[in-house]
């Protein structure tokens, strides 16, 4: 039976037995049952979340889903989405957070939240129960980045709060650079504590995790394009995928012929530029937003309510694909073209 907004939250079974400790597990898990199934019936458009939220619960340590700190957890967001549905994506933030930091893939502290931040929220959230690693750094050298990322974060958020007019955009006090500013503060600091913690700075974001490609049949060539998109910031255009194509049939002796070389590296742009744009899409979609962004729902989105919008936005994602072609048709042939022109002795006009 839900619970009205203003319902305290249901009070833990004891934990003086090992009968209370199943008690509490079960009781956690049906309460988080109760938590997915009501968001279920709210993100019906965006069915990710929930997948993505079931899949942070499963890697989750079982000491944390049978505590009363996930109890507490699961009671006051229940409470707040069914209370106002407009919650719901701020409490699946929460979640996820709660669980990378219980993860049973680390040992170590909380490394951070997926929203920058929630950091300081983060690393406070270790309990007494969690094994952790020495500390690198001195009590009060951790202390003090500690109120710092509090300072940053409060900062950033009375920034974003900010009314932000077209004057202010040629200006370099603006909000939103001294915003940007500060966020990469933030994140410096942030790394800088996780060091003097002796715990990960990855934070578990899509953006973070690897992206392996098998597009080739040849295991060679795969790999140096999978080191190449792999890379910090990396993001090739064709010329770099056949430049990898081309190194690699030479360190390994593959005797590939260029046309050849140029149809793979073409497919290989396809397949990489895709893979990228999906796990960036991902990550806009799981840390979109901040505080003032709360009341956000995605029902609101003109295109679901206008077709002749839905229409011409369709229209639009169709010619980016057929001009994704043209583009990579004509590289390929000022490719072949400007390498003839070099054979040939000529310089290429």
């Amino acid at each position: 039976r839900s619970r009205g907004p203003d319902a305290p939250p249901t009070p833990p079974p004891p934990l003086n037995s090992s009968a209370g400790e199943k008690g509490l597990r079960a009781e956690n898990e049906r309460l988080f049952q109760e938590f997915v199934a009501f968001c279920s019936r709210h993100t019906k458009d965006d069915p990710e979340f929930i997948s993505y939220l079931s899949g942070c619960h499963q890697r989750t340590s079982p000491e944390y889903l049978a505590s009363v700190e996930f109890h507490n957890v699961l009671s006051r967001c229940l409470t707040q989405v069914q209370g106002r549905s407009g919650k719901i994506y701020v409490c699946i933030n929460e979640f996820c957070t709660a669980f990378r930091a219980h993860s049973q893939r680390r040992r170590a502290v909380t490394p951070g939240p997926a929203n920058t931040q929630d950091a300081p929220a983060a690393l406070a959230s270790q309990t007494p129960s969690e094994p952790a690693k020495p500390c690198v750094g001195s009590k009060q050298q951790i202390r003090y980045l500690e109120n710092l990322l509090r300072v940053y974060a409060n900062e950033i958020r009375q920034l974003q709060e900010q009314e932000l007019d077209f004057e202010e955009l040629d200006s370099q006090l603006s909000a939103y650079l001294q915003e940007s500013l500060l966020m990469g503060r933030l994140m410096h600091v942030f790394k800088r504590l996780c060091q003097l913690r002796d715990c990960s700075s990855l934070t578990g974001r899509v953006i973070e995790q690897r992206i392996s490609y098998c597009g080739t049949r040849y295991p060679e060539v795969n790999l140096c394009i999978e080191e190449l998109i792999n890379q910090p910031e990396a993001f090739p255009d064709f010329a770099d995928i056949l430049k990898v194509v081309q190194e690699a049939s030479d360190r390994h002796s593959l005797g590939l012929p260029k046309d050849q070389m140029e149809a793979m590296a073409a497919d290989a742009f396809r397949d990489v530029n895709a893979q990228l744009q999906e796990q960036r899409r991902l990550d806009l979609v799981y840390n979109f937003g901040s505080h003032p962004t709360d009341q956000y729902q995605t029902n609101t989105d003109p295109a679901m309510g206008g077709v002749e919008l839905a229409q011409h936005l369709q229209c639009n994602q169709a010619l980016d694909v057929q001009r994704l072609e043209e583009v990579i048709t004509q590289f390929a042939q000022l490719q072949v073209k400007s390498e003839e022109e070099q054979q040939g002795g000529r310089p290429p006009r």
